[in-house]
């Protein structure tokens, strides 16, 4: 099907942010006020870290800060996979972390328990389906780090199940597959959306002060607490949780490990019973392929067909703006390789497109840390990993803010950092080189040039 025809009559709105039933925004922050922690920043690290503040302490005061609507940002735009991994997948976590991963992989599991038991008790009505993903293989080449990743499972106790192509296609049929390996109990499938807002509503249960379109300008030591400046008053807060993401840090160190990279998404219409059948996907797991530059998608509660990733671009200076949230170029390379992968689905159209920014650092996997003698934690990097990760992240922070030493916070994922990237304009000439190269290994099997090989060696990336 020809893909502007496809594509002409979606919307220019992320779909999950526009269904029926998303909350009246709480009041803006009009005066002065004071808490025991200050949260800064309404999307699933924040909401995590408040929520569970209040389950650890429930007299404790707090106050969350958001600069504009609840889950507005990367939370309420993502695909909606929550993953165990806190790693960015387990080969990630295997070249990073080789002597931490049984216990990085055991955490990862018992933080989607977790999850899975916070939102059967607050009841949060976000169509958590705990279907597992599917890593499909449509290169002879990417058939070998599947073997790779599912013996790496293997060796730390899971039992995830390779499908070879005759196998795959009767999961979900599509002409693309060689072969996948599915990990079933590993991701569940969530509306991230009705999550966040899920998530809001347990926290003001709970008593916290929730303060939207109310951005934090900056942050400052006033003694024994740290003063929060907002247009239109001061937070007064004895600890600080930085839940920002890629945003203007308030901490300019942060700047110098984070970059923004936008990603793009589409929403077909809802499929008809007879579309479906077509391609099966009687599991509804999650897919991905296996390509440098992949794409991820599943179906939601109506059946429709969510279709992402592949282009992961970066706009030299790391510049941010609303207009890049838009970007015709990807979303007609998107409809084309979802009616190659689907061509059953010829004449279905899309209802809905976007993109939005997620924040990377060069080891793919969040990052941690304190400021103003332990007054004020981070948690950031989660490269599009973050609707699971960002729940253990909101644990760390409220670890490192109490001064607890933990089995999370003694851990060394959480006590080191990234390698930082270069400043400008080195950084952008950097990253697009590194985009071509990547762009270049899937056009040639999957062989590394000298300069993927030089950053691999450095531990230095960046991912698609």
């Amino acid at each position: 099907m020809d893909p502007l025809k496809a594509l002409a009559d979606a919307e220019r709105t992320p779909y999950w942010l526009g269904q029926p039933g998303a909350p009246e925004p709480s009041p803006r922050l009009t005066n002065d006020t004071t808490a025991d922690l200050a949260v800064i920043g309404g999307g699933f690290s924040g909401l995590w870290t408040a929520l569970m503040a209040k389950e650890r302490d429930p007299s404790r005061d707090v106050v969350l800060l958001e600069g504009k609507s609840i889950g507005w940002a990367a939370s309420g735009r993502n695909g909606g996979f929550c993953a165990a991994s806190l790693t960015h997948g387990l080969l990630n976590g295997q070249a990073r972390w080789p002597d931490e991963l049984p216990t990085l992989e055991r955490l990862g599991q018992e933080n989607l328990d977790e999850i899975e038991a916070t939102v059967e008790r607050y009841d949060i009505r976000c169509s958590f389906e705990r279907t597992g993903e599917m890593n499909v293989a449509t290169e002879e080449w990417q058939l070998e780090g599947l073997r790779e990743a599912e013996s790496a499972a293997r060796d730390l106790g899971s039992e995830p199940v390779y499908l070879d192509r005759d196998q795959v296609r009767a999961e979900v049929n599509s002409p693309t597959y060689l072969g996948a390996l599915w990990q079933r109990d590993a991701v569940a499938m969530v509306d991230p959306a009705r999550l966040a807002w899920g998530l809001r509503d347990a926290c003001l249960r709970m008593g916290v002060r929730i303060f939207e379109h109310t951005p934090a300008r900056s942050v400052s030591d006033a003694g024994e607490r740290l003063d929060i400046v907002t247009p239109h008053g001061t937070v007064r807060a004895r600890r600080v949780a930085l839940g920002t993401g890629v945003f203007p840090p308030l901490l300019r160190r942060l700047r110098h490990f984070l970059v923004p990279v936008y990603d793009y998404v589409l929403m077909t219409e809802p499929l008809p019973d007879h579309k479906l059948a077509e391609i099966g996907w009687r599991n509804r797991q999650g897919i991905g392929d296996s390509a440098n530059q992949f794409h991820y998608y599943r179906l939601t509660d109506d059946n429709r067909i969510l279709w992402g990733g592949y282009d992961a671009v970066y706009h030299n200076g790391g510049l941010i703006k609303d207009g890049y949230d838009q970007r015709d170029e990807t979303f007609e390379k998107l409809a084309q390789h979802f009616f190659a992968t689907f061509p059953q689905l010829e004449g279905v159209r899309f209802t809905h497109r976007w993109g939005g920014v997620i924040d990377t650092c060069s080891r793919f996997a969040a990052f941690y840390g304190t400021a103003y003698r332990s007054r004020l934690a981070y948690a950031v990097g989660y490269t599009g990993l973050g609707v699971g990760a960002t729940r253990f992240g909101a644990n760390v922070m409220l670890d490192l803010l109490g001064g607890e030493s933990t089995e999370r916070t003694r851990l060394r994922m959480v006590r080191t950092k990234p390698m930082p990237f270069p400043p400008e304009p080195a950084r952008s000439g950097v990253i697009q080189l590194t985009r071509w190269s990547i762009a270049r290994a899937d056009a040639h099997e999957g062989r590394r040039n000298l300069w993927l090989r030089t950053l691999d060696a450095m531990g230095l990336g960046f991912d698609s």
